[in-house]
């Protein structure tokens, strides 16, 4: 590999150039995806503790009845668990740029061929309507162009991106829901209890999966180098 540098050669076995001393793009993209992968992997740690801590806030309110539910003590207690999903969303957009600028350079790595021209890289997260399917579709194609795949191995890495993909949207809109739930009667809150449940565990999942992929496409491309 050529020194970004000075242009003098890289062996394989070195990180750094033995002519200027500079580090191998090799090994700033290994950097760029261990820290992704670790950043998702504390989204998904935090929006598991979200859930499991929901998941205890309902067993009260089984054993409620509408006599002794209270409303207002019920919002004060909730309203903690929409914080910690606003800061998660937070923490997913830092977590975002960070893994733009890794699928950025995975992109230009992987041989090809692709469908897409490189700027839908970016554009394809912003782009309204494209941003719904074009995202987990370069993915795939970094995916399976960074190695040689069979046919059950494609579709096998089809289906982790496509659960990733869905398990995001759906941990999204949840989420959002959750936040503007209503706790005026036993059977609101309990429902929105579910409802942050349910998106908890899809955020969860979908850092999870997308941890795979992160993994895989580095490990492939560093391989490959």
């Amino acid at each position: 590999m050529p020194c970004a540098l000075c242009g003098d050669i890289i062996p394989t076995e070195v990180d750094r150039c033995p002519a200027c001393g500079a580090w191998a793009r090799r090994r700033d993209f290994r950097a760029v995806g261990v820290a992704v992968f670790m950043l998702l992997g504390f989204n998904a740690f935090v929006a598991l503790g979200s859930g499991i801590s929901l998941l205890r806030f309902a067993h009260p309110l089984r054993g409620a009845t509408h006599d002794s539910y209270d409303a207002v003590a019920t919002g004060k207690a909730l309203a903690p668990y929409g914080d910690v999903f606003t800061i998660g969303a937070m923490m997913a957009a830092v977590t975002g740029l960070l893994y733009l600028v890794w699928l950025w350079r995975a992109f230009r790595q992987s041989p090809g061929p692709h469908r897409h021209h490189r700027a839908w890289v970016l554009l394809g997260w912003f782009t309204p309507v494209v941003n719904l399917w074009l995202p987990p579709r370069m993915v795939y194609e970094v995916w399976v162009n960074s190695g040689r795949y069979r046919t059950a191995e494609r579709q096998a890495a089809g289906a982790v991106v496509a659960g990733w993909w869905i398990c995001a949207l759906l941990g999204l809109l949840l989420g959002r829901a959750f936040a503007h739930g209503s706790v005026d009667t036993l059977a609101e809150a309990r429902f929105d209890v579910h409802l942050g449940v349910a998106a908890a565990a899809f955020q969860a999942l979908a850092a999870a999966l997308c941890m795979a992929t992160v993994f895989q496409i580095t490990r492939l491309q560093l391989v490959r180098e």
